[in-house]
This record gives C-alpha cells, structure tokens and sequence, in this order.
C-alpha cells in the first residue's frame, strides 16, 4: 500500500466516524418527533371517533405550521457550525441565541393567528359536525406550546452546529416519555379528555425547550456570549432563513401536489399513497440523518477554512448516501410481503401499492444522494441556490404529476413523477456541488 493510498484510508475513516458519531444519534432524533403524534392517537382513540378524527385534524395543522419553520434548525446549524470551525464558539453560541430568540418571535406571531382562526381552519380541512369542536379545542391549547416547539428547532440546530447530536436523541427520548405519561394522566387520571391530550404535548414540549435553554444558557456563560436579544442579529437569522423557507414550501407543495392527485384516483389509490407515503417519511428520516451530519461537518469544515476538507467530506457523504440508499431499497424489495399486510388486506389496495412500492425501492440511491447534497449546500449556508432549485422542481414537477389523472396513469404514474422530481433535484443540487461555488470559507458566508 502507497503511503497516499494510506493516507487517502485514514482520512476516509475519519471522516466516517464523525458521520456515524453525528447521524446515528440525529436519526433517533428525527424518529422520536412523530412518536409523539402517533402517542396522542393512541390514547386519543379510545375516547372515541370523534375524538380522534379531530386530533388527525388538529394534529395536521399543527405539523404544517411547525415544518414550515424548520428553517430554524437549518439556518442556525450552518451559522454556528462555520463559527465552531473558526474556532470562535462565543460568537458560535451568540448566533445561536438570535435563532432562539427569532423562533420566540415568530412562535408568539402564530400563536397570535391561530388562536382567533382556529374554527376558521378547522373548517377549511373539512371536518365533520362531531369531529370540529375536537379539533378546535386540541388546536387552541397546542398552539399554546408553538414557541416551545419552535425553540427546540432552533436549540437544536445550535446543539448541531457544536457537533451535538447525542443531547437533541436525549431530550426527544425523554420528552416522548414525558408526553405519554401525561397523555395518560390528564385524560383518563384527571379526565380532561381530548384537552388533557393537548395539555400533556404542550407540557412536555414546555420542559424540553425549557432544557435545551438550560444547556444553551450554561454554554453562554462558560464561554462569555450575550444572552441578550441582537436585532441586527435576529434579523441577520431570519435572511438566512428566508430561502429556506422557500425551499421547505416548495416542498410541502409538491407533497400536496402529489396526495391530492392521488385523491382524484380512486380509493384504492388514495390508500395505497398513505401507505407508499408512510414508508416514504420514513426512509427520508434516514438519509436525512446523514444529511443533518453533512450540515454540521460542512459548515464547520468551511468555518475553518478548510476547503479542501470540506471537497473530501462531501465526497465521503455522498459515498454514503449510495450506499444508504442502496441498503433502504433492499430492505424495501425483501419486505414487502410483510409490510402491505400490516396496513391493509384489501387486495385492490395491495395490487396498486406494490408497483409503486418497487419504483420507491429503486429510486433509494437517488434519494440517498440528493438528501446528502442537500445537507452539504445548507451547511455551506447555499440557502439562495437551494430555493431556486426547489422552485424549477416545483415547475416541473407540477406538470408532470397532473398530467397522471389526464392521460389515464394510475399510482405507479403518480410515483413515477416523484421520481422524476428527486432526479431532478439530484441533477439541480450535483450541478452545484462540482462547480464548487458553494465553498466559501470564513467564519461568515
């Protein structure tokens, strides 16, 4: 073995324990978040029908609300990281402060809406005489614990900047907990009913931004940052966020695009998307997890000057997102047998899910690379190119899905067009990678 060849190994198995040191604890994370909404249901159900409809209601416009603002987590993640690398944590902590003070400010502007609005849109979903007052009250004590949940975005985007990812898996573990104690408590303890629900998610969100503050505060302080709020600084992070706030609506649209096509389909459709959908999320949530890794390795990476480093790491991450991918559409293909079954045993539904369930197996890699991509230009704070590039995806993709229904295409069509929209973006997000505009150096972009 040449001595460039070992040096080439060692530098790959560095760059692999820090993807694993920081992906394997994000992945917990990110699959602790819909524990909670799948907790609330299970508790909610026994209560009844209605209740439960209203909670699917309520719960919907909570999600929509929240993700829109997952720019939160993004944004800060690269800014903190490029000032970790430059070796300046007090200004690394301070810009981590501005993230959380803009997420109070725009958790308390939702509050301001949704509380008046909350019949307003409970309506506009469409919900049933018996379901609505449900989901009304469910939405107003939630939106009750936005800011928190806002917070926690924000907080864990700093925690991601340090190179933290094990603390955010501690406090999602014990936050589920917490949830569905209380869940338990005040709905059939106390007998709050669906209230005692809302009550209990808006608690426990409470106490985990209430730690992720704690630990914020206490790094403040060892390393001298301000606390205090900054406008120019607050204002500096809602820029940055801005064109990720484009990109995520973009992409929000394209999944509204593609369930509401869907719908136009027919029922066995419609059914065999949720679940298509369903497997879909939760692939997502591991190539986002090396994603969440390439923001905080890239940013740090950048901060530090260190081009070079950064090339090689993103070379690294995107060997891994094949790999990942590779292994997801494997997994995918080898367990279809067992998991159609466990949602469905309607044939008709069966038959139309599994071609489509194939096409998602095989786009795996693709996905795997493009979820990498996406990582590394938000951790070199590329925001601008990446909500330009979501927006052509948006612009071909529209068309594209909606000609399914039109010229006689079934679901397989449907996720065809999906296909096309992540080869899309691999195309868009790889078309930027080599020309290397996005590697700017410095503590600031």
């Amino acid at each position: 073995m040449t001595q460039a060849s070992a040096r080439s190994r060692t530098v790959r198995r560095r760059h692999d324990r820090e993807i694993i040191a920081l992906a394997v604890p994000a992945f917990g994370a990110l699959v602790a978040e819909p524990l909670f909404v799948m907790a609330d249901s299970a508790i909610v159900g026994h209560l009844g029908t209605a209740q439960l409809a209203g909670l699917g209601i309520a719960s919907a416009l909570l999600t929509t609300a929240v993700s829109v603002f997952v720019f939160l987590a993004y944004a800060t993640t690269a800014a903190v990281s490029r000032r970790v690398g430059a070796g300046d944590l007090p200004s690394a902590i301070r810009q981590g402060m501005d993230g959380i003070w803009l997420a109070l400010l725009l958790g308390a502007a939702v509050i301001a809406v949704v509380l008046p609005t909350a019949p307003s849109l409970v309506e506009l979903f469409g919900a049933s005489d018996t379901a609505a007052p449900h989901a009304i009250t469910y939405l107003r004590i939630s939106a009750l614990g936005i800011p928190a949940m806002l917070v926690v975005l924000a907080a864990t985007g700093v925690l991601r900047g340090l190179q933290n990812t094990r603390t955010p898996l501690y406090v999602a573990i014990a936050g589920f907990i917490a949830n569905a104690l209380l869940n338990v408590a005040l709905v059939y303890g106390v007998g709050l009913g669906i209230a005692g629900s809302a009550w209990g998610t808006v608690i426990a969100q409470c106490g985990m931004a209430a730690v992720y503050l704690w630990v914020v505060v206490r790094g403040a302080r060892r390393h001298g940052a301000s606390l205090r709020p900054d406008v120019a600084g607050i204002k500096a992070s809602a820029q940055a966020g801005v064109p990720l706030l484009v990109r995520t609506l973009s992409l929000r649209a394209i999944l509204m695009i593609t369930t509401a096509v869907a719908a136009r389909l027919g029922d066995a459709d419609i059914a065999a998307h949720q679940i298509i959908l369903s497997l879909w999320s939760l692939l997502a949530f591991a190539l986002d997890a090396i994603a969440i890794a390439g923001q905080a390795i890239i940013g740090r990476y950048l901060g530090a000057g260190d081009a070079q480093g950064a090339r090689a790491a993103c070379r690294r991450m995107i060997e891994w997102g094949v790999a990942v991918g590779v292994v997801l559409g494997v997994l995918v293909v080898l367990s279809r047998p067992v998991f159609l079954p466990l949602f469905t045993g309607d044939s008709a539904v069966t038959n139309t899910a599994l071609p489509a369930l194939l096409i998602v197996a095989a786009s795996q890699p693709i996905c795997g690379v493009v979820y990498v991509l996406d990582g590394v230009l938000m951790g070199a704070g590329d925001g601008p190119y990446l909500a330009g590039a979501m927006l052509l995806t948006l612009a071909v993709f529209t068309p594209a899905a909606l000609l399914v229904p039109a010229l006689g295409g079934g679901l397989t069509a449907l996720w065809a067009a999906m296909t096309l929209m992540m080869t899309v973006r691999l195309v868009t997000l790889w078309l930027r990678t080599r020309s290397g505009r996005w590697v700017v150096t410095g503590a600031t972009r």
